[in-house]
């Protein structure tokens, strides 16, 4: 389609096989039925990929995709989905990062970047509007993704956004991550592997232009209105203090912090690596570009400082057994240089670690104890290099489980390790953690705030159907037009705010019906395109760890807590149910055709994947 408002209507092609770079038109029902970001990036995945492809091949795409939101002022509109078919779960993968890549994105003309083949030689994408160009990247092979930054700002400017990989994507760590800003990294199910596997180094992209907007004045007067309503909230001195990092104190009083491979709810040194300790040590406070409220907390670290938060605290602390905030951020920054996932990286170390202390040192070829920061330390740069054991850790929690044996204490979802909630006694974060649309991770439905405050033990259909609320508005709503949901869930930001500023930019009249029905789209067609490049399809895939049911918490107030199969079982149901899935967890098809998905409807009954 034509430029329109909030739109750009064009979509950049490069073909690093062919060395070509192409410019194609966005249709005009695909912007309105998908939106963007998360929408867009699904919807060419599925009608573009071959069934089965390698992950790793040249035949797989990595798209950058912006929103019609992305790169406006506003309440945090500095974000871009980054996607892929996941090398880790072999389903689809997606993360956003914030980074100045998605403002000049938008602002050099383009919704997406589609990344297609191979690149015969180290390569990066330099983007400056209209001119594209693939150029070699030979002299930054081998260099941390915060070097290459250094480096290619000096070439081209400080106005240039850089998104980058580190050692970990060029030797396709299936957790590798994208890398911007010293400090963003995004793309958990292995995004930086597939970039890898494409010899791309880095992607450029600057861009001086505007994005049409159906009612500038309009919008312009609720930015200002909504980040003021934000920045007013109660909540948001304590939050520019603390960030996520205070959820570590949170999470301990709830039994929810995950502690020793997720062994436990809570941990005997949480204050050591959490808010308040992050609050007294911080060295600096940065952002997404378009923040009103910074959420980057910098900490010192062994070889400099480094930028925390929760996920990080819990993941490389907590669960390791580690209660120094000094070693942890020295875990996190070795992550975020060499482009790793901190939140895998936590789960293959405490695994490692519960393997050890299980008595499978002989089948890994070495034993490290709970709380060994420099057997972590050390583990960490084998896996990014891909050095001895490393070579295996480096392919994820799943394929070390089923390597070794201990696939009872391996904690991940369809490949994707989980994120930092212990769910012994959180059947609603289970539930959440086994339908998100990547693997097990939070992002979809950060139900466990709720469920802690209501009721910690049931399986009702109220907590299913609460699940299904949050996904369709942190997992369609946030991740289509593109935004952070911290406005609305860390200071109260009303969501009213988003239909409206998306009316002034678009002029499409978006009520949040019409937002559920294009997340209720999305998660239809992600589930589709898991099915599809399975082959087949069990409920058993939508199953969390079997640690949460079998082996119950043994300390604090929630003491014997444990899953119970019976429950989430009907819990499941429930959400299959409200999904209009069928008892395997595929959509069916009246839910498909009601959703404009027909086509896909088609092609699960052509491979005989239909939903009964």
């Amino acid at each position: 389609m034509d430029s329109v408002a909030g739109w750009q209507g064009r979509l950049l092609r490069v073909d690093l096989t062919r060395r070509k770079a192409v410019v194609q038109g966005l249709d005009a029902a695909v912007a309105r039925d998908f939106i963007g970001g998360r929408g867009l990036a699904a919807k060419i995945l599925w009608d573009e990929l071959p069934p089965g492809v390698d992950p790793l091949s040249p035949y797989n795409k990595l798209i950058f995709a912006a929103g019609p939101l992305t790169g406006l002022p506003g309440p945090n509109f500095g974000k871009l989905v980054v996607a892929a078919k996941s090398p880790l779960t072999g389903g689809y993968g997606d993360g956003n990062i914030g980074t100045w890549a998605a403002v000049n994105l938008r602002k050099a003309g383009y919704d997406a970047l589609v990344v297609e083949g191979r690149a015969e030689k180290p390569s990066y994408i330099f983007i400056d509007g209209d001119r594209v160009e693939i150029l070699e990247a030979g002299d930054l092979w081998g260099l941390n993704a915060w070097s290459v930054e250094e480096k290619l700002q000096k070439i081209h400017g400080r106005d240039a956004a850089v998104i980058t990989i580190g050692p970990a994507g060029e030797n396709l760590v299936r957790f590798a991550t994208v890398v911007s800003h010293k400090g963003r990294s995004g793309g958990r199910p292995g995004m930086g592997a597939v970039m890898g596997s494409k010899n791309l180094k880095a992607v450029v992209v600057k861009g001086k232009g505007e994005v049409p907007l159906a009612d500038k004045a309009a919008y312009q007067r609720l930015a200002v209105e909504a980040v003021r309503e934000g920045s007013s909230s109660p909540s948001y001195g304590f939050w520019m203090r603390q960030g996520t990092t205070s959820t570590v104190e949170w999470a301990q009083e709830a039994s929810v912090l995950p502690a020793y491979n997720y062994s436990e709810g809570q941990f005997d040194d949480f204050s050591k690596i959490g808010g308040g300790a992050v609050e007294k040590l911080e060295t600096d406070l940065k952002s997404c570009p378009l923040c009103f409220m910074a959420c980057g907390h910098w900490v010192p670290a062994e070889s400099g400082s480094v930028e925390v938060d929760y996920e990080n605290l819990a993941m490389l602390g907590s669960n390791l057994g580690i209660g120094d905030l000094y070693k942890v951020g020295e875990l996190n920054r070795i992550a975020d240089v060499m482009g790793m996932d901190t939140i895998s990286l936590g789960n293959v170390l405490g695994y490692v670690m519960e393997a050890s202390e299980r008595g499978y040192g002989d089948r890994l070829g070495f034993v490290v104890e709970w709380g060994d920061y420099e057997a972590a330390r050390q583990l960490a740069l084998d896996i990014a290099y891909r050095r001895g054991v490393g070579d295996l850790l480096a392919d994820g929690v799943r394929k070390v489980a089923e390597r070794i044996g201990g696939q009872d204490f391996a904690m991940h979802v369809k490949g994707l390790e989980i994120s930092a909630y212990d769910c012994h006694a959180a059947p609603a974060m289970a539930l959440a953690y086994a339908t998100s649309p990547i693997g097990a991770h939070h992002k979809d439905a950060w139900v466990i705030a709720w469920e802690v405050k209501t009721d910690r033990f049931g399986y009702t259909r109220d907590k299913a159907a609460k699940v299904v609320e949050l996904q369709r508005i942190r997992g369609g709503w946030f991740e289509t037009f593109v935004g952070c949901r911290f406005p609305w869930v860390e200071v109260g930001l009303s969501l009213d705010w988003y239909p409206r500023l998306f009316k002034a930019a678009t002029g499409v009249d978006a009520t949040p019906e019409y937002f559920n029905e294009v997340g209720d789209r999305i998660y239809a067609l992600i589930r589709a395109f898991w099915v599809r490049e399975y082959g087949w399809w069990s409920r058993e895939l939508d199953m969390p760890p079997a640690k949460w049911f079998k082996e119950p918490l043994t300390k604090g107030p929630l003491k014997g807590a444990r899953l119970d199969p019976e429950g989430y079982g009907r819990l499941l149901d429930y959400y299959y149910e409200l999904r209009g899935w069928d008892r395997r967890g595929v959509p069916r098809r009246e839910t498909l055709e009601k959703l404009g998905l027909g086509y896909v409807a088609a092609e699960l009954e052509r491979l005989g994947l239909a939903g009964g």
